[in-house]
């Protein structure tokens, strides 16, 4: 027997392979389906189950297309109603994989229909637990996700968490391994260890979530600072549900080549946005007017859910030439599927085209230091609230970038400001978001907090309430 797990940072997503002898079975995949068909060719299994834990918010599984390429039925556990045909399994439910038992275990809370997968070696010994979006390393899956399709509360959730994991979870041995679904740096909870595998001992010590007192402490602790949710999520799961378009058929539609030419007179008439992946500092110095930066360097996916609405926009894509397929490959795992071009030859033949080409205003921490005036200078900080509180330029305004749709507005665009973030990524987000809708008397600092923090520059944990943003 052997299971890998199959970690993608980006999306800080685990899924897993389980084979044992000449039959395998896949647990929550990911939207592209090559690897996992590369592996069972390797080691000549057929593919048996394709496993679900719930219906995913945060990535468009691969269960779909795998399903079609393999032949595996699709399982999730009870109350699941996906609009395609899928082995709906009871509780407790045994499942064969060569010579190894996977085991069904229904633990609502997370959402109605969450399952954790239990696994039975060739010993007959209850060895590792799949277990979803239910129990993370450090922390549980959030509870307000389903409330609208549960027709229940998040607290109402969070008590039928309760219920799974300390009926369910909790009287399994202590030696049993835990795969999550997740990660640290997944929006699915709010608390999760950056290790991605753990004995379930460990976690009955570490975790805050399985040391409640009781039913109605555990309810008020998991739902306690739970930030909302990215926009992209009820897409994806309508996507997880219903089914999708196959990712070779989305990767051919974007894969399509534009030249200067063809890339300018597509984006002025078909809506699309035009969507810069290129690293935070090269963008700086030149890019196509209104384009938005989202590096791929970085977790790509993620904000791109939280900060484009719609995942039907129709993305135009300006990359570094050779990172096109990644690109899109990254865009269609959170279900951003109708990239319609991307420029050829990247932006240097923008320029070489003699096109327009905008700027952001960028300085260096030193030159922030030598501009900066407490009384007047008005500085913004796009990094978490977290990061925010743990130290800031003394009087500056925390402003996750994850919320910009909602804050934007209240920028008067009349008044310089000072933008920055941890090291630049997200503040350059930021400088391409507000550039497009307008704002360009700002200056984006180079480093962010992280060189602002060499500067003599007064600096304090203490949050101010007295400043008003807006003016």
């Amino acid at each position: 027997m052997t299971v890998e797990q199959i970690y993608t940072g980006c999306l800080a997503q685990g899924a897993y392979y389980i084979r044992s002898g000449q039959e395998a079975a896949i647990i929550d995949p990911l939207r592209e389906t090559a690897p996992y068909m590369q592996r069972l060719a390797r080691d000549g299994a057929k593919l048996k189950y394709i496993f679900e834990t719930h219906f995913h918010a945060d990535f468009v599984s691969g269960h779909v297309d795998l399903s079609e390429k393999s032949g595996a039925p699709i399982v999730y556990g009870p109350k699941a109603q996906p609009e395609f045909e899928a082995i709906i399994a009871e509780d407790e439910q045994i499942f064969e994989v060569g010579n190894v038992k996977i085991k069904v275990l229904h633990t609502p809370g997370h959402t109605i229909e969450s399952t954790c997968y239990l696994l039975i070696d060739e010993e007959g010994k209850e060895s590792a637990l799949f277990s979803g979006d239910t129990l993370f390393l450090g922390d549980v899956g959030r509870p307000d996700l389903a409330q609208k399709s549960a027709n229940m509360t998040q607290e109402e959730l969070a008590g039928l968490l309760y219920d799974s994991l300390y009926t369910k979870i909790l009287p399994l041995s202590d030696d049993i391994t835990v795969y999550p679904a997740h990660g640290a740096g997944s929006a699915c909870g709010k608390n999760m260890m950056k290790e991605t595998v753990d004995s379930l001992g460990n976690q009955k010590k570490v975790n805050y979530a399985l040391n409640q007192a009781d039913r109605e402490s555990f309810i008020k602790a998991v739902t306690d600072g739970l930030l909302p949710p990215p926009a992209y999520f009820g897409m994806n799961v309508a996507m997880n549900k219903k089914g999708y378009d196959s990712f070779e058929k989305v990767l051919d539609k974007g894969m399509k080549a534009l030249d200067a030419e063809a890339f300018e007179l597509v984006a002025e008439n078909s809506g699309a946005l035009i969507l810069d992946t290129r690293d935070n500092g090269e963008f700086a110095k030149g890019f196509i007017p209104n384009a938005v930066n989202i590096g791929l360097k970085g977790d790509f996916a993620p904000w791109v859910g939280a900060l484009i609405v719609d995942v039907q926009q129709p993305l135009l894509l300006v990359t570094a030439p050779g990172t096109e397929e990644e690109a899109v490959t990254r865009l269609s795992r959170v279900g951003f599927d109708n990239v319609i071009g991307y420029l050829e030859g990247g932006f240097p033949a923008w320029k070489e085209a003699m096109k327009e080409v905008d700027s952001v205003h960028r300085i260096t921490a030193q030159e922030f230091a030598s501009e900066f005036n407490l009384e007047t200078s008005k500085v913004i900080d796009v990094r978490k609230e977290s990061e925010y509180q743990a130290e800031h330029v003394e009087d500056a305004f925390n402003r996750p970038l994850a919320y910009i749709n909602d804050w934007v507005g209240d920028i008067n665009p009349e008044e310089h400001f000072f933008l920055h973030c941890a090291g630049g990524y997200r503040s350059m987000m930021a400088a391409s978001i507000l550039q497009a809708r307008g704002y360009r008397n700002f200056s984006e600092i180079e480093g962010g907090f992280k060189s602002i923090s060499e500067t003599n520059l007064p600096k304090t944990d203490f949050v101010c309430q007295s400043k008003v943003f807006a003016s």
